[in-house]
């Protein structure tokens, strides 16, 4: 925080390192090299084997970004279907046709989806989907998949059809370079994320990509390759960084995620990603034993998905609820057992209590006041409906509400908020 908010905000550094736009930028070189550096260390990255841009101004831009630089307008891509827990930075229209996002709008995207019924990503059907629309980039990675992504699966989908596998890892960036999951770099040609999320860094993107030689006669459609052939992705992505979709870079960005970056890469962190993944199994356990119910029925990383269904709720009027009692979540689709797609959920995480101290103990409390939220949303759905014009005022005189909301902020004053104390 104390680099966002420096001087370094005041400095136009168009250019990459060593070849700005601008005079006057050694020290800005000095700083985007080693947040580079970091970068490449917090991930165990080989530097003769993987690149990284630092730039971009958030994980919608670097995914941008790679589209630009390896593609062509209209060329394809594929991605996890946003109501299945994909990101729209990935792809998406809605049932009526409109296109959402940028990349539906200057390419062509197909989405694969989960099975309604396990609520895991079906991969028997997103390889038989791949393979007819063959496309340009395959993206793993999503915003509320609770689960593993079988990457290796997708290295074999990517090879059988052709296609550049990216990985967007902007939720479960913190998780992977603890060592906590699945490696994606092992698998990836190209992998992006957010630098804020799980990795605790600021507001920004970041793209990693392959460089050197590629490896000899890899995939059906890739054995006529030479053994030399090398990865062109550094000089494509760079530029499609800059100048193509971005101007100067933020320096404060940048210098406060080079301090995040050495951060990441210390025991303390991978402690704190680790109770961060006990945390979720809590939090997880303690719902599931009232009878709520969890797409894919629990978690293996650091979120869950609670779908509200059967309480007879929606995402929005419970995320309403616990707002009024001083509980941020957010909603989400759920995709029904008939393939319609509902608003009847909601994704919890827990990063950032556990980033205040809070352990497994602490999330059965916080169980306990979800719980009893759904509760009163529900009493307040049967008594009043759900009120769109008028709820604000219920919600706001509500004794139950104002009973809960007074036990939320008596336990989370116990906790430190990060920020505060500078």
């Amino acid at each position: 925080m104390e680099a966002l908010g420096s001087h370094l905000t005041n400095k136009y550094s168009e250019g990459m390192p060593g070849a700005r736009y601008y005079g006057g930028n050694q020290y800005i070189d000095e700083i985007e090299t080693l947040c580079c550096e970091r970068a490449l260390a917090a991930f165990n990255l080989d530097p003769k084997c993987w690149g990284v841009n630092v730039q971009p101004y958030s994980c919608t831009s670097a995914n941008f970004a790679v589209y630009t630089g390896l593609l062509a307008p209209g060329d394809r891509i594929m991605g996890l279907d946003t109501p299945s827990g994909g990101n729209t930075s990935h792809g998406y229209y809605t049932p009526n046709g409109k296109k959402v996002s940028g990349a539906s709008i200057f390419f062509e995207s197909l989405a694969y989806k989960i099975n309604p019924q396990s609520g895991f990503i079906d991969y028997d059907k997103l390889e038989e989907r791949a393979l007819d629309f063959r496309p340009k980039i395959l993206i793993c990675g999503g915003s509320s998949y609770p689960r593993e992504w079988d990457y290796a699966r997708f290295r074999h989908v990517a090879d059988k059809c052709g296609a550049v596998l990216l990985c967007d890892m902007a939720q479960i960036s913190g998780i992977i370079a603890a060592k906590e999951c699945v490696n994606p770099f092992d698998y990836c040609d190209v992998v992006t994320s957010t630098t804020h999320k799980s990795l605790r860094g600021p507001r920004g993107g970041i793209i990693f990509y392959r460089k050197g030689t590629k490896p000899r006669k890899r995939g059906i459609l890739l054995t006529q390759g030479h053994e030399s052939d090398q990865y062109d992705f550094e000089e494509k992505i760079n530029f499609a960084v800059f100048p193509s979709l971005q101007g100067g870079p933020h320096n404060n960005h940048i210098a406060a995620l080079a301090i995040a970056l050495k951060q990441v890469a210390t025991p303390e962190y991978k402690a704190y990603m680790q109770q961060v993944k006990k945390n979720a199994q809590a939090l997880a356990s303690a719902l599931l034993r009232r009878k709520c119910r969890l797409v894919t029925g629990g978690t293996d990383n650091h979120l869950i998905l609670w779908d509200l269904r059967p309480l007879g709720l929606t995402g929005k009027f419970y995320e309403k609820v616990c707002e009024a009692c001083h509980i941020t979540l957010n909603k989400i689709a759920i995709f029904g057992d008939n393939g319609i797609i509902i608003p009847g959920g909601v994704r919890i995480g827990t990063p950032a209590m556990t980033s205040r101290g809070c352990l497994e103990a602490d999330f059965e409390t916080m169980a306990d006041f979800l719980f009893r939220a759904a509760q009163i949303a529900n009493m307040l759905q049967r008594e009043h409906g759900k009120l769109q014009k008028t709820i604000s005022k219920v919600l706001e005189s509500n004794r139950d509400i104002l009973e809960l909301r007074a036990r939320v902020e008596a336990f989370a004053t116990q906790f430190a908020l990060p920020g505060f104390d500078i």
